[in-house]
């Protein structure tokens, strides 16, 4: 959500944002904004005008009664009930008019930092850098799905069973492996000095506003029946939300939080639901890292973030890459983002497994999130994954299956296993 003061000074950056982002249909909702804030703010000049002019007047009726010019006082009581009737009417359409501009400026896309590629879709993200060799064995990677059935680690059958398609049971030591990753994740942020978070898994529908847009609102959120309560898509939105309506002390910037949380998603859309692996599900799991800063922060800790996950993922020994997301990629609140991708050794291509994005102060401004200042200015905030699972567990299942059936287990990843170096493969 931008500053309107932005609309009113400089328009037409608004709408050239909008055009780089492709959503032209959308421009004419600047104009609109426009003329609706200028009325909105005659209308408030009047009401102040109506409610100073009935102040004066009420000031007048006590003199004026103390002096025992009752009938003259009666008078002017009558035109400050007059002046209530006006300003309820004012006040109505104060609240109608605040109301339309902010549901028009939900919608306008936060601006974007001047170094994002312009491009339609996913499809014309950019490449940055790759870190690590990518790995091409000489015998065959098989599917995930198949490498967790040769050590007994899937039951899809079941899961189809007791909740649907887009579910899983992980059992024995994938389960495990699953586990270990993501508490060596927790570990590796606590490391880096961030405050380790196990938030609310349910928000209310004035946080949910406060941290995605509409459209990604409707494609991921499952609503609770009956309850102004949603499942959360992701840990930041309920870390975020900790803070709402809150004013930061600037000593206490920058705020590091790493979040573990179950995850929900709808996954609506065109890739649909992957009915015999755990690539894309209604439920996964996952390490996050949240941070509030300074407005002039903001991209060092953007830079400090994806390096986090690249370089975890690299004491995995899995080899990845980062894409720069292009303005038609980037969600309407988002101010820059990449994508961290890992290689898939059977597909011989790198596949998504998280992402780093900065918002700007477009949360903090829908949740009114301050750092007391002057001004006291809005924060900044940033979220980035450092561990979504199954996703990731694919990634480390296909570089690190052996010919043999085995699964080899990376130094880093052994004290959380037991000390093992290897699962082996079931024989019945």
């Amino acid at each position: 959500m931008i500053d309107i003061k932005l609309i009113r000074e400089n328009s037409e950056l608004v709408k050239e944002n909008i055009r780089k982002k492709f959503q032209d249909e959308k421009v004419v909702l600047v104009d609109q904004v426009r003329d609706l804030d200028e009325k909105f703010r005659n209308i408030k000049v009047e009401a102040d005008n109506l409610r100073k002019l009935r102040n004066q007047n009420s000031d007048k009726i006590g003199l004026l009664m103390r002096e025992g010019k009752k009938e003259e006082a009666n008078n002017i009581k009558g035109e400050v009930s007059k002046l209530n009737e006006n300003l309820v009417d004012l006040e109505s359409k104060e609240v109608e008019i605040k109301s339309e501009i902010d549901k028009i400026m939900m919608s306008i896309p936060q601006i974007i930092d001047i170094t994002v590629p312009i491009g339609k879709d996913s499809s014309e993200n950019v490449e940055v850098e790759r870190f690590g060799e990518p790995i091409i064995r000489n015998y065959e990677i098989p599917y995930h799905a198949d490498i967790m059935n040769i050590v007994n680690g899937l039951d899809k059958e079941s899961s189809g069973r007791t909740s649907g398609n887009g579910f899983y049971y992980l059992m024995g030591d994938i389960a495990r492996l699953h586990s270990a990753m993501l508490s060596y994740a927790r570990d590796y942020m606590i490391d880096r000095g961030f405050v380790y978070c196990i938030p609310p898994f349910m928000i209310r529908s004035d946080v949910v506003n406060g941290v995605m847009s509409f459209e990604e609102l409707n494609a991921m959120m499952y609503k609770i029946e009956n309850e102004d309560l949603f499942l959360i898509g992701t840990s930041e939105h309920s870390v975020i939300g900790k803070f709402k309506n809150q004013i930061i002390r600037k000593e206490e910037l920058p705020i590091k939080i790493t979040s573990y949380s179950p995850c929900f998603r709808k996954e609506v859309g065109a890739h649909g639901i992957e009915e015999r692996g755990v690539y894309r599900v209604h439920q996964f799991e996952k390490q996050e890292m949240v941070v509030l800063c300074d407005r002039s922060e903001e991209a060092d800790w953007y830079d400090k973030m994806w390096k986090y996950t690249v370089d975890f993922f690299r004491t995995l020994e899995i080899p990845v890459r980062t894409l720069e997301c292009c303005s038609g990629d980037l969600a309407n609140l988002k101010v820059k983002s990449c994508d961290i991708e890992a290689w898939s050794p059977r597909q011989k291509e790198y596949f998504e497994v998280g992402s780093c994005s900065r918002l700007g102060d477009a949360q903090a401004r829908r949740l009114g999130i301050r750092v007391k200042k002057e001004n006291n200015e809005y924060v900044s905030t940033l979220n980035n994954t450092v561990l979504a699972t199954p996703r990731a567990l694919i990634a480390f299942l296909e570089n690190n299956y052996l010919e043999d059936g085995s699964i080899r287990i990376p130094k880093a990843l052994q004290p959380y296993m037991g000390g093992k170096e290897f699962i082996k493969r079931e024989t019945n």
